[in-house]
């Protein structure tokens, strides 16, 4: 696994057995990878959000709303590894790492965004946390994979997840805040899991990754013809308003996510 700092703390490739899970893309392409949403997830309506009384406006980097918060867009330093265990004298990787960044403008509120990664041969884990430097303030946290449909073996990627219910959104992709009956594919679509996101990706024949966080919501997109995404978030788009979840001094906001795989012999 690789991460990269630079280019907003994405996860820049995950590879098994010398297989990409990932679409990779070039520096600064953001459909690409794994990064990060915060300190908002998915499209904010117009890039308005309330924090009581006091309304926000954000630059709309994806016009006429913002989207996936500033995160993606911003250099991030290291906090601290890990490499072997005691006693292990092979030069090996780190097995964990911890990145940070600064909130701030266009973001109106100071704090930090701290991101964890600890890799083990059958899963990689994922933690972000969000905390305030003062005033309390709404935010949500999740990530955006790419995988990619098609591994170069076995068979095209399917999915497999037991949502309790669809978010309704109209022409605009905006959400209606009505709960739906889980419409089928494509998506481009928030669906809630209030006992936490779990899904499953296999690739017929190579490998299956289940993907589970303690987020209770995911926006399933797989409209490409090359990839698909399962982004855990801990509210659905919009959410800063519709859903406000405060970071306070005494409660910051954490999210985990947890990719586990297992070889598949299905055909």
């Amino acid at each position: 696994m690789t991460v990269l700092p630079e280019e907003g703390c994405r996860i820049g490739s995950v590879q098994l057995r010398g297989i990409e899970l990932l679409r990779v893309g070039v520096p600064g392409a953001q459909g690409c990878g794994c990064f990060p949403m915060v300190p908002w997830a998915g499209r904010m309506p117009w890039g308005r959000f309330d924090n009581g009384p006091i309304r926000h406006q954000l630059p709309l980097n994806s016009p006429p709303h913002a989207i996936h918060g500033t995160g993606r867009d911003v250099a991030w330093r290291q906090a601290g590894t890990a490499g072997p265990p005691q006693g292990d004298s092979s030069a090996r990787p780190a097995a964990s790492a911890a990145f940070v960044y600064d909130l701030a403008a266009p973001w109106p509120y100071p704090g930090t965004v701290t991101q964890t990664f600890e890799l083990a041969r059958d899963e990689l884990r994922v933690r972000l946390a969000v905390e305030t430097a003062g005033d309390s303030f709404p935010a949500q946290a999740g990530w955006h994979p790419w995988f990619r449909r098609n591994l170069g073996r076995g068979g095209a990627a399917k999915l497999d997840f037991t949502p309790a219910w669809q978010e309704e959104r109209d022409a605009d992709h905006l959400l209606t805040g009505r709960r739906i009956d889980p419409l089928p594919g494509p998506w481009d679509d928030c669906f809630a899991m209030p006992g936490g996101v779990d899904a499953t990706i296999t690739w017929p024949g190579v490998l299956a990754l289940r993907i589970t966080s303690s987020a209770e919501w995911a926006v399933i997109y797989d409209e490409p013809a090359d990839a698909l995404c399962v982004e855990p978030q801990s509210g659905p788009p919009g959410g800063l308003t519709s859903h406000p979840r405060l970071v306070t001094l005494i409660d910051p906001l954490e999210v985990d996510m947890v990719w586990r795989w297992r070889s598949d012999t299905t055909t």
